[in-house]
């Protein structure tokens, strides 16, 4: 270092801030009720989010294939229903209802059309 450069040193303002930020937050946790109480509110997300976790994903991946096909979405269930990493979805494609079968799996973002529930087009087959 040269001598015209400044050493690099804290101010008393700044350490005091600083302690007394740490000694406020020490005060708040060194309460055991407000540690049960963070611990509750952490606990309580996690299972909020484990629980919407496979319809949070397939949302995303069907927001994905509605907006490269021009579809609008419309929902998808909360769960897999029969354990094949797929949920159940739905779009509106013009004015018919196509049933999606959205990943639950961050790996395999998408969704495939379930033609063995769609409905046929009964505009389209009428003379």
């Amino acid at each position: 270092m040269t001598e015209n450069q400044p050493a690099n040193t804290q101010t008393p303002i700044t350490t005091s801030i600083l302690d007394s930020i740490k000694g406020f937050i020490g005060k708040i946790l060194s309460n055991w009720k407000v540690r049960i109480t963070l611990l509750g509110i952490v606990l309580l997300g996690g299972v909020i989010f484990t629980f919407f976790y496979q319809h949070i994903v397939a949302e995303i991946g069907m927001k994905m294939w509605t907006s490269s096909s021009g579809a609008r979405p419309i929902e998808c269930v909360l769960k897999d229903s029969n354990n094949d990493n797929y949920v159940s979805c739905s779009a509106l494609l013009g004015d018919q209802v196509v049933p999606l079968e959205c990943s639950s799996s961050l790996f395999n973002l998408g969704c495939r059309v379930n033609y063995g529930s769609a409905v046929p087009n009964v505009k389209a087959s009428r003379p």
